[in-house]
Parts: C-alpha cells; sequence; structure tokens
C-alpha cells in the first residue's frame, strides 16, 4: 500500500496524463470527447465498479474505481481548458460540502446515530437550497434519470427523514400492505385495464422497495444479486441440456422446470 503522503503525487500524474491526452497533438479521440459525451462513459464506469463491488473481486474494484475516477478528472480538465472549474475546485467544493454538512463532527452539533446524521444533514441541504432560491422540497435533488428502483428507495428515505415513514421495528403492517397491492393488482388484471394493471405493479414494486428498506435491504443491490443467481442457474441449465444433447426450444415445460431444479440443486455440476 502507498504511503498517504504519496496520493498528491498519483492525483498529479494522472492530470498530467489526461491534459497531455488533451494536448493539439495529443490522442484524437480524448481531444473529441466533450461533457455530453463523457456522460454515457460515466454511467458505465459506475456500473462496472458497483458490479466488482458485487463480485466481492478487490482487484476489478481497484481498476474500476480508478475508471471511474478518470472521468472525474477527465471532466475537470475539459471545463479548465474553458476557463472554468478544474479538478481542484472540485476538491475543494467536496472538501466544503463533507465539512458543513458534518457539524458533529467538525462543530457542536449533537448527532447521537444514524437517523440525527441524516435528519440534520437534510435540514443543512434544505437551507442551502433555500440560500440559493432552489426548490425547497423534500424530494428535490433526486436526479430525474436515476434508475426507478434507487429513485424510489431514495424518494422513501427522503421522505423518512421528515417523519413521513411507517413505524419502526414492526414490519408487518408493511407486509400486509404488500398484501393490499397484490390483491389490487389481481383485480387490475381481472379487469383487463393495461393502464391500470402497470399503476398497480408500480404500487406494488413501489412498496416492495419500501419494505427492503425497513428490513435494512438495498433493494437494487438485492435485486442485482437475484440477476445473479438467475443467470448461474441458467446458465447450467444450459450446460446441462447441451450435457443431454437437448434443444431448449423443443423442450416441453415439464422437462424445462426439471432442468431448472437440477440447475437449483446442483450448481455448476452437470449431469
Amino acid at each position: 500500500m502507498k504511503r498517504e503522503n504519496e496520493n498528491g503525487r498519483f492525483c498529479d500524474e494522472l492530470l498530467a496524463i489526461v491534459e497531455r491526452l488533451r494536448a493539439p497533438d495529443g490522442c484524437p479521440w480524448d481531444r473529441e470527447q466533450t461533457l455530453e459525451s463523457l456522460r454515457t462513459c460515466i454511467v458505465e464506469e459506475a456500473y462496472e465498479l458497483t458490479e466488482a463491488i458485487t463480485e466481492k473481486n478487490r482487484t476489478k474494484i481497484k481498476e474500476e474505481a480508478g475508471d471511474l475516477l478518470l472521468q472525474i478528472v477527465f471532466l475537470s480538465s475539459i471545463t479548465a481548458e474553458q476557463g472554468d472549474f478544474n479538478i481542484a475546485d472540485v476538491s475543494q467544493t467536496i472538501c466544503d460540502k463533507l465539512i458543513r454538512r458534518h457539524p458533529h463532527v467538525f462543530g457542536d452539533a449533537p448527532a447521537a446515530d444514524s437517523d440525527d446524521v441524516l435528519r440534520n444533514w437534510e435540514c443543512i441541504k434544505l437551507e442551502e437550497r433555500r440560500e440559493s432560491n432552489e426548490d425547497l422540497s423534500v424530494l428535490a435533488g433526486i436526479p430525474s434519470g436515476l434508475p426507478p428502483l434507487l429513485k424510489a428507495h431514495r424518494m422513501q428515505g427522503k421522505a423518512a427523514h421528515v417523519g413521513f415513514d411507517w413505524p419502526a421495528g414492526d414490519v408487518s403492517p408493511l407486509f400486509a400492505k404488500l398484501d393490499e397491492e397484490i390483491n389490487e393488482l389481481r383485480e387490475a388484471v381481472t379487469q383487463g385495464d393495461s393502464d391500470l394493471v402497470e399503476d398497480e405493479l408500480g404500487d406494488l414494486l413501489f412498496m416492495a422497495v419500501n419494505l427492503a428498506r425497513h428490513l435494512k435491504v438495498n433493494p437494487d443491490a438485492a435485486l442485482s444479486r437475484a440477476c445473479v443467481k438467475f443467470s448461474s442457474r441458467f446458465r447450467t441449465l444450459e450446460q446441462t441440456a447441451a450435457a443431454r444433447r437437448l434443444s431448449l426450444n423443443k423442450c416441453s415445460l415439464n422437462e424445462l422446470n426439471e432442468l431448472w431444479e437440477h440447475a437449483k440443486s446442483h450448481g455448476g455440476s452437470l449431469q
């Protein structure tokens, strides 16, 4: 592990490399990039980092964290070229924000637990928006482009910070509400109203996210884990079918179910 006093040198080296790539005699592709073109790269790198974290692959986490860091340095280099902020400004801005929003650490504000910290955080954000004449809603600041699952979790959390939430400690009312949403979805399906089905299914998913939040489970991580599990099992199903010289599109539903149960119970083994 590198010594802490070397961190600045490596950041300076990364910035120098990016500036060299962006120079007139640098890389044509890098010189063509704009803030707008970086949007896709930033999203992709963020997802690749979260995937590496899900896989618990420390080597890959280190690599993907570097790729995401590159996007921030790259973005700051572009704006610096345009006479706007640079990477030092970005760093200073987040330092100021962290100090301002942690008065229980850098000041004398009380915070007995994480809930107090989050409530203080939202109050400070609200005051910042008020001073800037911005939207004062508790829900302000949630990106419109955030994936719906994450957006639902974030909206519920923000509302909870001001007391709009189910009582803590007892999840039975949430399960009851989930059952209610399932029944309403069934009724919508019975009516054959596609718009109503979409609306009720959305309510059911929103409630499932609420339940996850109260169970202290990240719904995005839980769904990602389910996707990984499905992928692993389905690939085993495919391998088992190939080993038995079966064509999936010619298998009966019973045969597919047997292959699926085999995949669930045997993991990657072939029989």
